[in-house]
């Protein structure tokens, strides 16, 4: 038996080991061995079971000498110890041996310069043909001179003891810098493992000067090598936004920003799926085909066609594909330094412009802030808007500092003259949320650069430069003023997301002045 370099593992003596079977045979297995189906344009339909999210109490750092300084230790990367590491891995290994594994060898990271080789071992064949899609697959000769820099272990099937460990529940995520591993035990959630990868390009990437972001990517097709960046939380419009027929698709969700300009750190896309349909989001409904991989969507017994509205296994259902199911995806995927970049916010309250310009220090603040709003509805027990805040559109995924993540953002837009713009897509005074057709107009000014022509106004309560005018959208609307009818109800609800603002932003005590006083003042 070919054990593909297992015998690293020396505990670990699979049954039988399969390396980089085709997206076809994996889809095959997957359904000789687990209970899964395919939807009616034969792609590979799974349920997660309990777990239809990443677990983020359950995800764990190794607290060792060599990288614990590097650390930001908080609830996001919490504490464990290296003989808890060795303990959980010699079950995950033991729990492995005499069973089937299947190991994808991808890369994460476009630029040959800044990739890195990842080792994917799983339980499952379809958790490896999730991977097949997300990361950048090897050609035949790479394959051959493959060399892992990183290996991720998935045995979902493992429950692990939680008070024996201590540690929260049966399932645990534990990234170890020393020795180049991730474990993940207990949960079969697919986005597990891609959100682990991308935590250690954010530890590596940093480390030699690169950027890393969780952002979408799109760039002109002329030839400009024209490039634009899209930092949004969940509900913003990242998706609907940068997913532009006009423009090449970089990538929907992860890249680093180099010397040399912005790389793709994935191979693949990972869809929401809820709602979706052929009208609003053609791209990813046709590229919900063999090969892909589909979570936690209900489909007719019959017919196997999908019911995206139905949510009742989760809100959370997703696809996986290669990034080329997209027709106009950009391969290999790499632009150049940003022009523009966006960041997306879904004010609930009604007081942040439907757009602004953003000065390097003001860029900056708003990057590490990571601000949008949940609405009233959305979630059980919620009557009124909850300010949300993630630390650089991407808390969970960033083993350092936040200061390292925004400083390196500062440098870039000074070298390479990014122009950045906060685009509000959320709610004005009357109630209702912004039109996508006038954002839509925004983003295109700002991409085109018909923003940088018009002329400006400061917003008083958080700093913010306002275009007077923009193409394709009425003026009166840029003022975030003229929805209210009572200008006080305006300056106490604009006051309150200022201190919200203040407050959120205290615990960043590591941050340099200047970005600080960037920020509203309370």
């Amino acid at each position: 038996m070919n054990t593909y370099g297992i015998e690293k593992h020396n505990i670990m003596t699979p049954k039988n080991v399969y390396r980089n079977l085709s997206p076809a045979v994996l889809t095959e297995m997957a359904l000789k061995t687990e209970e899964c189906k395919l939807t009616d344009k034969g792609a590979l339909l799974v349920e997660t079971g309990k777990y239809t999210g990443r677990s983020p109490k359950d995800r764990y750092v190794v607290d060792e000498p060599t990288t614990t300084a590097n650390i930001n230790w908080n609830n996001e990367n919490k504490k464990i110890s290296e003989e808890t590491f060795e303990r959980i891995y010699g079950e995950i290994a033991a729990y492995l041996s005499n069973r089937d594994i299947y190991i994808f060898d991808g890369f994460a990271g476009a630029d040959e310069k800044y990739r890195i080789g990842i080792r994917i071992i799983n339980e499952y064949a379809s958790q490896n043909l999730f991977m097949h899609n997300m990361l950048i697959r090897p050609t035949a000769e790479e394959l051959e001179k493959f060399e892992e820099n990183f290996t991720v272990i998935c045995a979902p099937g493992l429950k692990l003891n939680a008070e024996k460990e201590g540690i929260n529940s049966e399932a645990a995520i534990i990234l170890n810098f020393k020795k180049n591993i991730v474990l993940i035990a207990g949960s079969k959630y697919c986005g597990e493992m891609k959100k682990s990868v991308f935590s250690v390009m954010n530890y590596i990437l940093p480390l030699e000067g690169v950027l890393g972001m969780h952002c979408s990517a799109n760039m002109a097709m002329d030839g400009s090598g024209d490039t634009a960046l899209f930092f949004g939380l969940s509900g913003t419009g990242k998706t609907t936004l940068s997913a532009d027929p006009n423009r090449g698709l970089i990538g929907d969700d992860e890249h680093g920003w180099s010397d040399k300009g912005i790389f793709n750190i994935e191979g693949g896309c990972y869809a929401k799926c809820i709602d979706l349909s052929k009208e609003k989001e053609p791209e990813i409904y046709g590229a919900i085909r063999h090969g892909a991989v589909v979570e936690n969507v209900i489909v007719d017994p019959d017919t196997r066609i999908p019911d995206y509205s139905d949510n009742s296994l989760t809100e959370n259902t997703r696809v996986s594909y290669p990034i080329d199911f997209i027709d106009n995806a950009v391969v290999p995927s790499v632009g150049g330094h940003p022009k523009t970049i966006i960041f997306l916010t879904a004010d609930a309250y009604g007081v942040l412009p439907p757009v602004s310009k953003l000065t390097k220090e003001q860029a900056m603040y708003y990057f590490v802030s990571g601000y949008t709003s949940k609405v009233a509805g959305t979630e059980r027990g919620i009557t009124d808007p909850v300010s949300t805040f993630s630390t650089c559109f991407g808390s969970p995924f960033l083993p350092l500092k936040s200061s390292v993540y925004a400083e390196l953002l500062g440098e870039k837009i000074e070298k390479h003259g990014s122009n950045v713009y906060l685009v509000n897509t959320g709610w004005n005074g009357t109630g209702k949320r912004m039109s996508l057709k006038a954002t839509r107009a925004m983003v295109t000014a700002a991409l085109n650069g018909s923003l940088a022509n018009v002329e400006y106004y400061v917003e008083p309560y958080f700093g913010l430069n306002v275009p007077k005018t923009c193409p394709g959208v009425e003026s009166e609307i840029l003022d975030p003023q003229n929805s209210w009818a009572d200008k006080k109800a305006y300056d106490k609800k604009a006051k309150d997301l200022a201190k919200k603002f203040v407050e959120n932003f205290k615990k960043y005590d590591h941050m340099p002045a200047e970005i600080v006083n960037a920020g509203p003042k309370a």
